[in-house]
């Protein structure tokens, strides 16, 4: 089961990361292997979203999702849309983007070093905005109840979100402004940061908003086809099955391709914070997005969404970090690989805290299982 569902994913990432030893030795291979524990670290509530949308939808549409959809995940958002920051980032066109990061890295790496003030702001507001989203919003399962509780109260005041994600990027471009005026030429880049965050910002806001509209167009299609079921009960009809193979099912795919584009974003911009390699890059965001589409079948087939609460929470604590980390470094560097490590130390944690919860329930259902044994022994008697 495990080796027919994971079976391609085994073997891209092998591939993969041979290609990474020849392309920049074990340092790359190392970059490579953190790259895709973050990618899949990253999108793993984006497979629980989609395993639950997937098991509705008939064999061609879960077909048309795991094939179209896989190349719009790994050779669209995680090779071209890098390319597609570099290139808007450092003003050049994408093939000559391409080509200097294959041929000229070292002017490559010039771009995009001076370009990164701009893509750490982008990405660390798109980022912010996930994070604070998250811990605003009032949920039935809390893994930091001390921190979650007050932050949910927060959370009910309109536009909280937004207005401390403005007030980081405030204080992100004054500071670089500071810095700026005591090197001569630079002072422009604190506008740049300004800018690159509102884009930021803006871009989150989109998606999120095409996000919220196909998901109100699923929320359609499914109370008409209940509407159908119950009108064809009345009547002794049988309902002909095929919405879910229309309509309802098309719905369905491009909410699921804005759901995998919008979690590409944060994976791509949080490993900026880790490489600017674009070829790491790829090969690394690749490998992960193939793990999250096999993990989305693994869990339609098995049925397991809920085994491990506290996931969600630590992949979005994760983002969190990544957002801090990104903004940090517009002015200071950060070790690639203490980026990294963080994220899989909280993705490591919340398991571990589901693991112990999952535990403690099954000993208080069998405890309460015993009790009610004694409890009919001694009324028997």
């Amino acid at each position: 089961m495990v080796l027919k569902t994971f079976g391609w994913s085994f073997a891209v990432t092998a591939l993969g990361l041979v290609a990474a030893v020849f392309y920049g030795g074990w340092t790359a291979f190392g970059i490579v292997a953190i790259l895709s524990i973050l990618e899949i670290s990253l999108s793993f509530d984006n497979a629980v979203v989609n395993a639950g949308i997937l098991k509705k939808m008939n064999a061609f549409w879960q077909r048309i999702f795991l094939t179209i959809g896989i190349l719009i995940a790994v050779f669209g958002m995680r090779l071209v849309f890098p390319v597609v920051i570099v290139a808007i980032s450092a003003q050049l066109g994408p093939i000559e983007a391409v080509d200097l990061a294959l041929t000229d890295k070292d002017r490559y790496q010039e771009l995009v070093t001076d370009a990164h003030p701009a893509i750490a702001a982008f990405g660390g507001m798109f980022l912010l905005m996930i994070f604070l989203d998250f811990i605003f919003e009032d949920r039935d399962i809390k893994w930091l109840a001390w921190l979650e509780r007050p932050l949910a109260k927060l959370g009910k005041v309109d536009m909280l979100s937004v207005c401390i994600a403005l007030i980081v990027l405030l204080v992100s471009s004054m500071t670089f402004a500071t810095h700026a005026h005591l090197h001569a030429g630079s002072a422009d880049k604190a506008e740049t940061v300004l800018l690159s965050g509102i884009a930021g910002l803006i871009t989150y806001m989109v998606v999120g908003g095409l996000s919220g509209y196909f998901e109100d167009k699923l929320e359609e299609e499914e109370e008409r086809e209940h509407e159908e079921e119950e009108e064809a009960r009345r009547s002794g009809k049988q309902k002909p099955a095929i919405l879910l193979a229309g309509k309802a099912a098309f719905f369905m795919f491009l909410y699921l391709e804005v759901l995998d584009a919008s979690f590409s974003f944060d994976g791509v911009i949080g490993a900026f914070a880790i490489t600017n390699d674009i070829v790491l890059m790829a090969l690394g965001l690749g490998i992960g997005a193939m793990y999250v589409r096999s993990l989305t079948v693994y869990l339609v087939r098995q049925g397991t969404l809920d085994d491990y609460v506290y996931l969600e929470h630590g992949a979005h604590y994760a983002i969190g970090a990544l957002a801090v980390i990104l903004l940090v470094t517009i002015q200071y560097e950060i070790h690639e690989v203490i980026t990294g490590l963080v994220g899989v130390l909280l993705i490591a944690a919340s398991f571990w805290s589901s693991v112990r919860r999952n535990r403690a329930l099954e000993a208080e259902e069998g405890a309460a299982g015993s009790s009610g044994e004694k409890a009919e022994v001694s009324s028997g008697v």
